[in-house]
């Protein structure tokens, strides 16, 4: 499996994992694996990029000792976004509820529930919500090992 399927598969499973399970306060730890909330992790935040407008931020194992990738949920409230900008590296995003509109390499796309997008190094994007509920994504790539 390419590694951006397992990216996306890894969100995809996470998500689904969060909805209809039980929810307890704080951070579980066993061994090396950890469980975190939504509400332990969750911090407003502007539009990322310069999008404009509130967001709130949810950096899951973002503490996690040698964890090589970011997983994040957004959600952008009514008129914010993730401003338009060059791809360093292999990104998904996975549009769990909402409107936006996705402008990729200067083409704009809508974007609901259900849609995911992988952006590549060298390409743009941008992320923009529309309508009247918060557009809320998961995010996913892989940062290089801290030495």
């Amino acid at each position: 499996m390419t590694r951006p399927r397992v990216l996306l598969m890894a969100a995809i499973f996470a998500s689904a994992a969060s909805y209809g399970s039980a929810q307890q306060p704080g951070r579980v730890m066993s061994g090396a694996s950890m469980i975190e909330h939504d509400a332990d992790v969750a911090t407003n935040e502007p539009g990322t990029h310069n999008g404009g407008g509130m967001t709130v931020g949810y950096s899951f194992f973002k503490n996690a000792p040698g964890l090589n990738l970011v997983f994040r949920k957004r959600a952008l409230k009514p008129g914010s976004g993730i401003g338009y900008h060059e791809q360093k590296e292999d990104e998904i995003y996975y549009v769990l509820s909402g409107k936006g509109v996705l402008t990729l390499d200067g083409k704009p796309y809508d974007v609901g529930p259900g849609a995911a997008i992988l952006t590549r190094p060298g390409s743009s994007h941008g992320l923009k919500q529309v309508g009247t509920e918060d557009l809320v994504i998961l995010i996913n790539y892989e940062v290089k090992p801290v030495r």
